[in-house]
Order: C-alpha cells, then sequence, then structure tokens
C-alpha cells in the first residue's frame, strides 16, 4: 500500500516553536516529527510514500530528498495555492492512481498501530477507512460517533461539552479509496471532515471507524509540542530514536538488556486511592512497597506505580519471554480496570 503525508502546514500556532520552519521539520527527540512518521510507515510495510508541500516546500525536499537514507522512496506534489487536507491529497492523484492508500500528518505524533487499520479495511471495504483514538478531553477535535459494527454515523467538530457524544477523536489518520476521491474537486480546497467525509455518508457510503491502540498526539500548540516531547522521554510515546539508543525506565526494568517487557496506563479518577485498594493484596504476597508495588518471581516482575504527570497508574511486567510480560500486564490491568470500578 502506498501512503500520502499530508506536510504543507505552517504552524502558526505552534510559534515559537517553529520559527520559520514548516511544521513537519519540528524536532521531536533528535528527529524531526515527519521523520518519525516516514519510520512509522517503514516500520509497517510502507516504503512508497509521497508529501503532500505547501509551506516552505524546498526545505523540506532538501531535509529528506529521495528518502533513500530512511530506506523509502519519497517523492512530493507542492500546492500553489492552499487546497484543505483532500484537495491537497487529490492534488496527488497521479500517484496513488488506482489503487486504496493510506493518509497521514505530517506533523503529528504517533505509535499507532496501522497494520490493524490496514486489515480492517481490506476486510470490511469500505469507502474510507478512518483510525479513531479515545481522547478524554475531546474539545479540540473532531469526534466520530459510530454504531456498534464500527461504522461511522455522524461527525461532530471540535464540539463544546453539550455536543459530547462520544470520546473517539479523528485522528487524521484514514484509509482512502479512489472511488471516494472522485467527489473531491481538483484544484479547489476540500477538506475531508468537514467536506468529504459527511458527502459520502450523504451519499449512502460506508464509513468505517476503527478505535487504534498506542498513542497519538496532535502537535498543534506550544503546550501539545511540550508534553509529546515529555511523553517520547518517558516511553509513554515510543519512537525510534537517533543513533539506535533505546529508553529504558530504570523503575520499570529490573533488566535493562531485557527486550520483553510490557507496559500500559490505566487511567483513574483518584490513584492514590487506588493503590491503597491494592495494596493489602500485594504486602500479602510479599510486595516491594518502596516504589509503587512490586511482586518478583524467579523469572518475572511485575510493577504498579502512580504516575506523576497524570490521573493513572502505570502497570509494567518483565518476563523471560514477550507472551508471559503481556499476560501478566493484560492480568493486572484488568484487575486495576475491576478496582476502579468499584471504587466508583
Amino acid at each position: 500500500m502506498k501512503a500520502i503525508i499530508m506536510a504543507g502546514g505552517e504552524g502558526r500556532r505552534l510559534k515559537p516553536v517553529t520559527g520559520d520552519m514548516p511544521k513537519p521539520l519540528v524536532p521531536l527527540c533528535g528527529r524531526p516529527v515527519m521523520e518519525h512518521i516516514i519510520l512509522l510507515l517503514k516500520k509497517h510495510g510502507i516504503t512508497d510514500i509521497c508529501a503532500a508541500l505547501k509551506y516552505r516546500p524546498d526545505d523540506i525536499k532538501s531535509y529528506f530528498g529521495s528518502g533513500e537514507r530512511l530506506g523509502v522512496s519519497l517523492s512530493y506534489r507542492v500546492e500553489a495555492e492552499a487546497l484543505g487536507t483532500a484537495g491537497g491529497v487529490k492534488n496527488c492523484e497521479d500517484f496513488y492512481g488506482n489503487e486504496d492508500f493510506l493518509v497521514i500528518s505530517g506533523d503529528a505524533a504517533c505509535d499507532i498501530d496501522l497494520g490493524e487499520l490496514i486489515s480492517e479495511h481490506k476486510k470490511r471495504r469500505p469507502a474510507a477507512t478512518i483510525a479513531l483514538c479515545p481522547e478524554s478531553e475531546p474539545l479540540r477535535y473532531g469526534l466520530a460517533l459510530c454504531d456498534r459494527d464500527g461504522f461511522v454515523r455522524s461527525f461532530v467538530e471540535k464540539p463544546d461539552w453539550r455536543h459530547v457524544v462520544t470520546n473517539l477523536v479523528n485522528t487524521g489518520i484514514y484509509i482512502i479509496s479512489p472511488h471516494a476521491m472522485e467527489l473531491v474537486p481538483k484544484s479547489a480546497e476540500f477538506d475531508f471532515a468537514k467536506d468529504l467525509f459527511p458527502m459520502l455518508l450523504d451519499k449512502g457510503e460506508k464509513l468505517l471507524g476503527v478505535p487504534c491502540g498506542g498513542y497519538w498526539c496532535d502537535i498543534g500548540t506550544p503546550k501539545s509540542y511540550y508534553e509529546c516531547c515529555a511523553d517520547a522521554l518517558s516511553g509513554k510515546l515510543r519512537l525510534e530514536l537517533c543513533g539506535g539508543f533505546e529508553l529504558c525506565d530504570q523503575d520499570e526494568c529490573s533488566d535493562p538488556e531485557c527486550d520483553c517487557m510490557e507496559h500500559s496506563d490505566c487511567r483513574c479518577s483518584d490513584r492514590a486511592r487506588l493503590m491503597d485498594s491494592i495494596s493489602a493484596a500485594f504486602l500479602d504476597l510479599g510486595a516491594d512497597y518502596s516504589d509503587g508495588f512490586a511482586l518478583r518471581g524467579e523469572d518475572y516482575e511485575l510493577r504498579i506505580s502512580p504516575l506523576s504527570a497524570s490521573a493513572a497508574v502505570r502497570i509494567a511486567a518483565n518476563a523471560q519471554d514477550s507472551e508471559t510480560a503481556r499476560e501478566l500486564a493484560e492480568s493486572a490491568c484488568a484487575l486495576v480496570t475491576e478496582l476502579e470500578k468499584r471504587l466508583d
């Protein structure tokens, strides 16, 4: 599958972080944010990529070139005038041709499973598939209300609380069919969320919404940018860092050489109260409590500790193999979720 990166943004709301540079070149842990997106695409087997450019296109071309350095084939299409999200992708029509293709923003940070998105699209064959992400404070985003089969019923753009009917936000990551793109006019401003998707729904076309696990953040303001940097440094956002370095929280992993580590963050209304509810059981099992609760066996470690920056607890599991680590983390997460329900 081919991919188009929407990389035309100037990033006015992000100043002074951006300065004069285009938004996709904003650095994140030693790489431009768009480079992280290219590496995510490559990780999922997508190496034929086109970037839709508008603001300072030569800066982006000069940095990435043909894409050979990153192991991909990268081409470019430049908008003479602002065409919107769908209009900018339509400008790449000669690139995507008659194939379904993936669209992703070049100025958002994410590590979501694109393979799951592609698989669902191929299996269910909608006109378009939209990657959705749960968000507890969704007022800054567009929402997608889906039925029980996962098909989108309606969109709500940047609602106030009276109009919040779901926590699933539109990430701007899509798989689009050429059939859907036929509705997009050439050389005219046209948007996916505001124009194309409502038009497809009006015509009775199927739009599939797929809630995706992993991390996603729209780097739209200095505040969200610095939060994203912190999340990347803490390991909450999993990125491929420069020089082959990997982030390892020694509080989560007793063996820094161990690759079989699973962790997840469970949101809660009162993390201190939740930790108290865990304490009796974990103390009976002989858990260490110097830093959260840690249970250690001969070939595993399970740790539960409250996060300092958000209302959540982190569950980290280390084991000799990834399957055991995953099972440990999932069991602990289920326990924490059940305890949280009882506290409400």
